[in-house]
């Protein structure tokens, strides 16, 4: 069971609150945010959540890539399906974000 709590994400932080689509949208919509697109590049380039950034969940520049942002600030996060999202959510909360927010389902759902 430890191990699929380390690779699923294990108990939920405070800090993480998963989000429908459409309350997704809504917070995320005609506001400057921090929009994170977790997905690969590849990914990315077929398309992504409008002013999202790109930052690789495999990429060796993952942690550095976050700690250029702000962790007083919400910070919106997905993926394809959900997954890469929501271990990047508790990586953050890890590291110190207090705001997080997961879209549940990922871009398959947006």
């Amino acid at each position: 069971m430890s191990l699929l709590s380390f690779l699923f994400g294990g108990k939920k932080s405070e800090f993480i609150t998963q989000l429908s689509t459409e309350e997704f949208r809504s917070q995320i919509q005609n506001k400057k945010v921090q929009l994170v697109d977790v997905r690969t590049p590849n990914e990315f380039k077929q398309g992504h959540i409008k002013k999202a950034i790109n930052i690789d969940f495999f990429s060796g520049k993952f942690n550095v890539n976050f700690d250029n942002l702000n962790k007083n600030e919400a910070v919106y996060v997905y993926c394809r399906s959900g997954g890469r999202s929501r271990q990047t959510a508790n990586k953050l909360a890890k590291k110190g974000f207090t705001e997080i927010y997961d879209l549940k389902g990922g871009y398959l759902r947006w």
